[in-house]
């Protein structure tokens, strides 16, 4: 959620002007340069002081932070309010400094500064969101509750099973929330079952009330091992080629198992059954069986996710430090959902009316792998704008590794959907074709908006403030920039922008500023990529 006097950050290269650019929330501070000049050394303009254009020595954390002291840019004290979160060099010699605020050193939640250096050690952008009220404002940020009594109420508050996926976190952090800045404990729940739940539930740390909490399901002997190719039928009767293992036990023969190992640098794709919360295992290398279907799309999908990450961006799979790959498919009775829980995917295997097994896109398995991605990389929160930018960039990535079209889920749609022109869930040519669920239908038009104009203002209780129906909007656009540029740079722009510029509370606009700047880093100040970038948010009416 965006509040009243959180200041949006955004150094906009794309203006030559002498006042610094800033995004507002409400209303636009003036925050005035004495000079602003053209470094032909860089693809950008750069505002800065006079006294300051000269180069640093490096561009290391200690330099952003006297930039960020130094340059008039609404930060009071930063080496106070900013902690130092990542430091990171790309393949284009830039250095990207990504600071969390700080309120006495806790965290305040979604608020991060990123100071972007060129390769000569000068500082070109500055980008992100900063909270000027929890600077000024007094908090007492001494937890009055332990961490272990905020877990309790939590897990209360989420009816959480009392089996959990995955170990819970715990974490202090100042919370902003509806004109309010609260001490809490942010804890995260991951659980499946009939009521699957990735929680975010905010404690009060002194009253030990929650706040607030949002679900962002984004949906004995010595085994011998050999890397193993095998066949099987995907849901659709399409023959795949997969990757598995086979597993030789002592006395009792070998064994095919739906896992992968023979990745370097990779832990590893698993495939389970939900049902018997098993690897997948047979008794040949042929996959065949109509249950192993959607296993094998499963798999072979994951893999191919995979590749296009590392191929296209260089990055090791979903944390880009090489985390397993994990999959559950059977999910649930009749589920016409596929999910990502934070730490892996499920799959449902539809009703048979109007889903069939939803592991059968590749879109799918490549837009719930991108969750995880941008889970590991922006991280946005997933409500209102933020959210609907989450599941825009799964959209569009699904996209991209789905090169055939501009569909998302053509291929999980079964007959009657496809006999009544339910053809795919959303689409990025032409999202008004396809009408909304009836819950979210009185908000807007009744059909995904793709235009500013059509934008649906729904409250959070519903589709999380509307990140499934206004991420038609951006999606919109990155269509309209990738019919001109072509998809595979229209991926370089966004993975880009996705892991270096934009941050957890980014909204739409944040997220124009960012996709247009890493245009220029990629292809020049002015270029052809640039324009199609700029023109394709000015016809959806991000401005």
């Amino acid at each position: 959620m965006i509040k009243k006097r959180i200041v949006s950050i955004f150094l906009s290269s794309m203006l030559i002007a002498g006042t610094l650019f800033v995004h507002p929330v409400f209303a636009e501070p003036e925050f005035k340069h004495e000079q602003a000049f053209w470094n032909k050394n860089a693809n950008v303009p750069i505002f800065v002081k006079e006294k300051l254009a000269k180069k640093h020595a490096s561009s290391n954390p200690a330099n952003a932070l006297n930039y960020l002291d130094e340059t008039d840019v609404g930060i009071e004290s930063p080496e106070e309010n900013l902690k130092i979160k990542s430091a990171e060099t790309d393949e284009l010699g830039m250095t990207h400094i990504r600071f969390q605020q700080v309120k006495d050193d806790v965290p305040v939640d979604g608020n991060e500064i990123i100071v972007h250096f060129n390769q000569n050690n000068e500082v070109v952008t500055v980008n992100g969101h900063y909270n000027k009220n929890v600077e000024e404002q007094s908090i007492n940020t001494e937890a009055a509750i332990k961490e272990n009594a905020a877990l309790d109420i939590a897990k209360a508050s989420v009816q959480a099973p009392s089996e959990l996926s995955f170990e819970p976190t715990v974490e202090l952090v100042v919370y902003p929330f509806e004109g309010e800045n609260y001490l809490t404990y942010k804890v995260n729940l991951s659980f499946l079952g009939d009521n699957p739940g990735n929680w975010f539930v905010y404690v009060d740390a002194h009253s030990g009330k929650v706040i607030d909490k949002v679900n962002a399901l984004l949906h004995a002997d010595i085994i011998k091992k050999q890397h193993h190719k095998g066949v099987g039928n995907g849901v659709h009767g399409d023959l795949r080629h997969l990757h598995t293992t086979k597993e030789i036990m002592k006395g009792q023969g070998a064994i095919f198992k739906l896992y992968d190992e023979s990745h370097d640098g990779l832990e590893g794709i698993y495939t389970y059954d939900y049902n018997t919360l098993e690897v997948f295992e047979n008794n040949s290398a042929s996959w065949k069986d109509e249950y192993q279907s959607p296993a094998v799309d499963a798999h072979y999908n994951s893999e191919k996710v995979y590749e296009y990450y590392w191929e296209e961006h260089g990055r090791n799979s979903l944390d880009d430090n090489g985390m397993a790959i994990i999959s559950y498919v059977h999910y649930g009775t009749n589920y016409n959902n596929a999910f990502w829980n934070g730490r892996f995917m499920a799959y449902g295997d539809g009703d048979g009316e109007f889903m069939v097994p939803l592991s059968a896109g590749l879109d799918v398995a490549a837009h719930e792998m991108s969750h995880g991605v941008i889970t590991h990389t922006a991280n946005l929160q997933y409500r209102f704008q933020p959210g609907a930018l989450n599941e825009s960039f799964a959209d569009v990535f699904g996209a991209l590794v789905d090169e055939d079209d501009w569909e998302i889920g053509e291929d999980i749609m079964a007959p009657a959907a496809k006999a009544e022109g339910r053809t795919a869930l959303r689409s990025l040519s032409k999202p008004s074709k396809f009408p909304v669920s009836e819950e979210r239908a009185p908000y807007g038009s009744g059909y995904y908006p793709e235009h500013m104009d059509e934008y649906y203002d729904m409250p959070l209780n519903v589709d999380n403030g509307g990140v499934h129906v206004n991420s038609s909007i951006p999606n919109h656009a990155a269509y309209l920039i990738g019919e001109q540029i072509g998809k595979q740079k229209l991926g370089q722009i966004y993975y880009r922008a996705l892991t270096v510029y934009l941050t957890p509370t980014s909204n739409f606009s944040d997220a124009r500023n960012a996709i247009v700047q890493s245009a220029i880093d990629l292809y020049g100040e002015g270029s052809a990529e640039v324009q199609a970038v700029e023109s394709g948010f000015d016809q959806v009416g991000i401005y």
